[in-house]
């Protein structure tokens, strides 16, 4: 009896195309994380010089001007190093999730796990969509790959759901330069679950950005609570 992959164990296929990516994102946030700090200390310092001596002397004479001066001009100083180093920080991700789409075009070379993710992915939007009815569009070079896994799918789904599905081939497909995945439509394909693997990387990679982000930059000092 042929068993289709569930939901976790579908991300789980797409987070291994991805995992290895993060040692090498990991490196390079370092790398990154340590050239910007480095910057706002340098800007820090400079600017700090700068501005305590056009205070001095202008405000010489007017303490709590002063001092309020030097207060605005630290926290636009911080500000200032603080977005350099969410910046340095927003492209270490966009590196990562960039880095990880490419991998993923890798994903169909082998056939023998591609079909299963495909399986997994038709079966998935058969019990989403419910419907006596469904219509998966693939890539061209996947139409074979995906009609080789409709029986397992109907069987599947009939035991699960009790119900019979009819699942046919869309004639439409997806574009050449997609990474793989499906669409999959109800009968009047007025209703679609889009399970392509771009679109399951993308789902992925929000669902767990807030642990990236500290695998690779370590935790926030500012982040009181943890989930």
């Amino acid at each position: 009896m042929s068993h289709a992959l569930n939901d976790d164990q579908v991300a789980g296929e797409l987070r291994k195309m991805v995992d290895f990516i993060q040692k090498e994102a990991e490196e390079k946030a370092k790398e990154i994380e340590l050239k910007a700090n480095e910057e706002y200390e340098i800007e820090k310092a400079n600017i700090v010089r700068a501005e305590s001596a056009n205070i001095d002397s202008q405000y010489a004479a007017k303490a709590k001007q002063e001092s309020l001066a030097q207060q605005i001009t630290k926290s636009t100083i911080t500000n200032k190093a603080r977005l350099r180093v969410l910046g340095a920080r927003q492209e270490v991700l966009d590196q990562y999730y960039e880095a990880a789409g490419k991998q993923l075009q890798d994903a169909s070379k082998d056939k023998s796990k591609y079909t299963k993710v495909i399986q997994g992915l038709v079966t998935e939007g058969a019990y989403t969509l419910l419907e006596p009815v469904i219509y998966v569009r693939a890539r061209k070079d996947d139409q074979d790959i995906a009609k080789g896994t409709f029986d397992a799918v109907s069987k599947a789904y009939e035991e699960q759901t009790g119900s019979k599905v009819e699942v046919k081939l869309d004639e439409e497909v997806l574009p050449a330069e997609s990474a793989g995945g499906v669409i999959i439509f109800n009968g009047t394909k007025k209703i679609s679950v889009d399970n392509t693997l771009e679109e399951r990387l993308k789902l992925l990679f929000v669902e767990k950005l807030p642990a990236i982000r500290t695998d690779i930059f370590g935790p926030s000092p500012t982040r009181k609570f943890f989930d």
